[in-house]
């Protein structure tokens, strides 16, 4: 089973940048669509960003122009880099594959914009 790890959330004031990573344990990674999710408190987990393996992204319109989804297939590894951040994307952050049967999630990492 891939597994998946994530990190380089944080505390950002709005406006600010955070640039989150996922690496994945399998070289499968670079044969799959790959997507960010966010779940907001109280709020279901849903897909903000993909990318194919040739990388082609797609984005959610709550992120389009902000956030830049990227891959580096040598290195099994997504990234999100988030501009202009917002307190509404105030979330725990997760990649997964965006399409077929998902791997096990992992643990996530926070991203909180406050002043």
């Amino acid at each position: 089973q891939v597994q998946v790890v994530e990190s380089g959330g944080g505390l950002v004031q709005p406006g600010g940048s955070l640039r989150l990573s996922c690496a994945a344990s399998s070289s499968i990674f670079r044969f799959s669509v790959m997507g960010w999710y966010y779940e907001a408190p109280g709020k279901q987990r849903e897909l903000v960003a993909s990318i194919t393996a040739g990388g082609t992204t797609n984005y959610a319109d709550s992120v389009k122009g902000r956030f830049t989804i990227s891959r580096d297939n040598a290195k099994n590894t997504v990234y999100l880099q988030m501009n202009s951040l917002k307190p509404e994307d105030t979330a725990v952050y997760y990649c997964n594959k965006a399409s077929g049967s998902r791997w096990t999630w992992g643990q996530g990492t926070q991203v909180t914009v406050s002043s």
